[in-house]
This record gives C-alpha cells, sequence and structure tokens, in this order.
C-alpha cells in the first residue's frame, strides 16, 4: 500500500492511502475528520478503504494537517466553521476538487464520508450541488446551512445514534425532510441504545454522551461497504 501526503491550497495537506497493484483509475472515498483534525485515526481510516480497492483521501480542514488535542482545542479549530458555513463548503469543495485531478482517480467515481463534525461537512458538499457519486455521515451533526439551496445529486446515507445527545430527534426529521425537498436519494439508518461518536473506540465520556459501541460500527461500517459497492458499480 502506498501511503502519501497531496499538499492543496491554503497549505491544506491531505492523507493518500492506495493499493499500488491495482491498475487504471479507481474510485476514490474522500475521509472528512471530526473536530480534533487529521488524526491518525482518520488517516487509518484512508488505509482501510484502500484495502477494499479505492483510494482513501484524508482531507484537511484546519490547515497545515493541524489537530486539537483537547476539548478547548478542539472547539477553537472547529468554531470559525460551524459561523461561516460558506468557509466550511468551500474547505471541503477543494478536497473534492483537489481529488478529482489526481492520476489514479476515476472522477466520475468519488464519494465522501465524514465523522462527527466531518459528517456535517460531506452533507454540506452534497447540499452544495457537487457532482459526485455519494456521502456517508456517521453520527454527524445535521443542522442545514443557510445557504441558497441546490438539488442534491449525490446519494445519502447517515449513520445515527439514537440517543446521540448532540443530535435530537428533531434535527433528524428535519434532515429527512430536507433531503426530499433536494430531491435526493437517502437512508438514515438509526442505532438503537446508541450515543454519539460510535465509530470511535477511544470514545468512553458517558457524561457528555460520547460511547463507543462495537455492534453500531459494525453495522455502520458493513452499511457503508454496502453502499459503496452500490454507487461505484
Amino acid at each position: 500500500m502506498k501511503k502519501e501526503e497531496i499538499n492543496y491550497g491554503d497549505n491544506l495537506i491531505g492523507y493518500m492511502a492506495h493499493d499500488e497493484s491495482k491498475e487504471g483509475k479507481l474510485p476514490a472515498v474522500l475521509i472528512a475528520p471530526a473536530w480534533a483534525g487529521r488524526d491518525k485515526i482518520h488517516m487509518k481510516m484512508a488505509e482501510s478503504i484502500a484495502e477494499l480497492g479505492l483510494v482513501g483521501f484524508t482531507l484537511d480542514m484546519y490547515g497545515d494537517a493541524k489537530t486539537g488535542n483537547s476539548i478547548e482545542e478542539n472547539n477553537e479549530l472547529i468554531t470559525p466553521f460551524m459561523q461561516d458555513r460558506e468557509l466550511l463548503k468551500n474547505r471541503i469543495l477543494s478536497a473534492f476538487e483537489k481529488v478529482k485531478t489526481l492520476p489514479n482517480v476515476d472522477e466520475n467515481k468519488i464519494a465522501a464520508i465524514g465523522f462527527c463534525f466531518g459528517g456535517l461537512c460531506v452533507l454540506d458538499l452534497a447540499r452544495s450541488g457537487a457532482d459526485l457519486k455519494g456521502v456517508i455521515s456517521f453520527h454527524g451533526l445535521l443542522m442545514p446551512p443557510n445557504l441558497p439551496k441546490n438539488k442534491i445529486r449525490a446519494k445519502v446515507l447517515a449513520c445515527h445514534g439514537n440517543d446521540d445527545p448532540m443530535v435530537n430527534h428533531e434535527a433528524v426529521i428535519g434532515l429527512t425532510k430536507e433531503l426530499t425537498e433536494a430531491e435526493a436519494d437517502w437512508q438514515i439508518h438509526i442505532y438503537g441504545n446508541t450515543k454519539h461518536a460510535f465509530t470511535n473506540q477511544d470514545a468512553n465520556s458517558p457524561e457528555l454522551g460520547i460511547v463507543y459501541n462495537e455492534t453500531a460500527r459494525k453495522r455502520s461500517f458493513q452499511s457503508m461497504e454496502n453502499f459503496l459497492s452500490e454507487i461505484f458499480a
């Protein structure tokens, strides 16, 4: 497996992994990290995507591959993007546009997945009307931006924990209405007795509602593989 850093505008540094034995252009999956940034967990996710025979590209939302090491630092990193969703949209679009130009990528077969804050990022990529095959949000934030609405061309899968304190049931219902109005092909998988950050094996803060759930992780990742197989067929 080849692993390399890819520089693209504004000091952004993506992390790409792919199987060099695969010939020709391959489908690619962007990975949008949680609020801590492009850390080892999300770089490992790019490698897991490469093991599926695809190109994995973990994007850099903050620049210089910056990461936070505490709730306070993470909050400081994420705040500008939560306050300016146009900035968020443009930042993730820049990663999408870069991946389309990579010599080993089939520009007509690109998807994006994201975790927590990254889930919001990939949903906003779809909301932009970008021409990609699909997006998957894992325990993502769901609130829509106050931006012009577009027809959503990407298929959408949201994997959500029913007991996630950061995303209430009204937000889930709101997403169903938003996606339907945008004429999207959408699915929402809700896992019972499951809190926020359920795919993160380091998540262990029950007082914050942030708890790893092995069963939900396996189910959601199986759904991811099924979804990617469908959209890249």
